[in-house]
């Protein structure tokens, strides 16, 4: 009888284990929630990696000219990397002012899963619309 209980014990853990690796697969599919599709997981990453990186080259041009730029001029003067100012379906744009900076970053796609705007400003935090 025993034996039949500790057989019974383990095909009730096995469920359980199952049951929570299944949740686990379903939670990581779709990164944040914010879509299935592999391509814009991959794009929609790199954007954020591209605002930060854009970001951090205002902060540097920032602390060696005492002002805050366009990206077409952090480009052209080699602050940033990018060649320009787009990656897939996103473009970027910037918006800056004495105190501070926006980089946009919009969507133009067909994807209605993708983040149609996502931004970063001198606080480094990265928010999406």
């Amino acid at each position: 009888m025993g034996r039949v209980f500790g057989f019974v014990g383990l095909l009730l853990v096995l469920g359980v284990g199952m049951y929570i690796y299944k949740q686990q697969v379903v939670a990581t599919s779709a990164p944040g929630g914010t879509t299935a599709n592999p391509r814009m997981t991959i794009d929609t990453v790199g954007v954020k990696n591209d605002l930060i990186a854009i970001a951090g080259g205002e902060r540097r041009h920032f602390a060696s000219e005492g002002k805050y730029v366009d990206i077409s001029e952090l480009i052209s003067n080699g602050d940033i990397s990018m060649q320009k100012p787009s990656r897939g379906p996103f473009s970027y744009s910037s918006s800056v002012s004495d105190t501070g900076f926006t980089i946009t970053a919009t969507y133009s796609g067909d994807d209605p899963s993708a983040p149609r705007s996502m931004s970063i400003d001198q606080t480094m935090q990265i928010s999406t619309q």
